[in-house]
C-alpha cells in the first residue's frame, strides 16, 4: 500500500532539453507498467486528470476541439482555452496550454506497458522546475493507475514537497541552467 507520507521522488532521470534558439522544449520519457489504453484515459479524461495533473479540464482531451484548462494550485484561478489539435487514441495527443504546446506519445512496450513521452515547450528559465513538477506528476499518475492513489501534488504544494527542491536542482544541473534565486531557497 502506497501513501503520500511514504512517497519520495526518485533521482532526476528520463528528461532532456531540445533547443531551437530561444525556444526550448522539455522532453520527458517514462516507462509505465500499464497498457496504452489505460494511460490514454489518465492523460485525457477529466476525472483521471484531477487525480494527478497540474490542471483540470472541462471535457475529455481525447477529441479534437476546444477545452478549458484550469491550473490547479495557482495563487489565483488561471483558466486558459486550449485547442486539442490531434487526438489519435491511444497513441498521440497534442494540445496547447496557454502559450505552451504539449505533445504526448504513447508506445506499447514488451510486457504490456507503455513508454510515455511528453514534449512541453517551456520558458528556459523554468525548464528545471517544469521537469521536477512533471516528474512528481508522473509518479502520482503511476500510483493512481496501479490503484494506489496518493493525491495530486502540484503547483506551490509541489514546490514545498520533500524532494522537489532536490529534483529541481538535479534537472537544472543536467540541463546546464541556473536556478532562479527564489527557486533554490530552502523550505521554511
Amino acid at each position: 500500500m502506497s501513501s503520500r507520507e511514504q512517497y519520495t521522488p526518485g533521482a532526476a532521470s528520463g528528461a532532456k532539453v531540445q533547443k531551437d534558439g530561444e525556444k526550448w522544449t522539455l522532453v520527458l520519457v517514462r516507462d509505465l507498467s500499464h497498457p496504452p489504453t489505460k494511460v490514454w484515459k489518465a492523460i485525457t479524461e477529466p476525472e483521471h486528470l484531477r487525480a494527478w495533473a497540474p490542471f483540470d479540464s472541462d471535457r475529455s482531451l481525447g477529441a479534437v476541439g476546444t477545452a478549458k484548462l484550469s491550473t490547479v494550485g495557482a495563487p489565483k484561478p488561471l483558466v486558459s482555452e486550449t485547442q486539442v489539435k490531434r487526438a489519435d487514441e491511444p497513441k498521440l495527443l497534442e494540445y496547447s496550454w496557454g502559450a505552451q504546446d504539449l505533445r504526448w506519445e504513447l508506445e506499447p512496450t514488451a510486457g504490456g506497458g507503455t513508454r510515455l513521452t511528453l514534449w512541453h515547450n517551456i520558458d528556459r528559465h523554468f525548464i528545471s522546475m517544469g521537469a521536477a513538477g512533471w516528474h512528481i506528476c508522473f509518479d502520482v499518475m503511476d500510483r493512481m493507475l496501479a490503484g494506489q492513489p496518493i493525491g495530486r501534488i502540484v503547483g506551490p504544494e509541489a514546490m514545498q514537497f520533500d524532494g522537489w527542491q532536490r529534483l529541481n536542482a538535479e534537472y537544472a544541473k543536467q540541463f546546464g541552467v541556473e536556478l532562479p534565486n527564489w527557486a533554490s531557497r530552502p523550505r521554511t
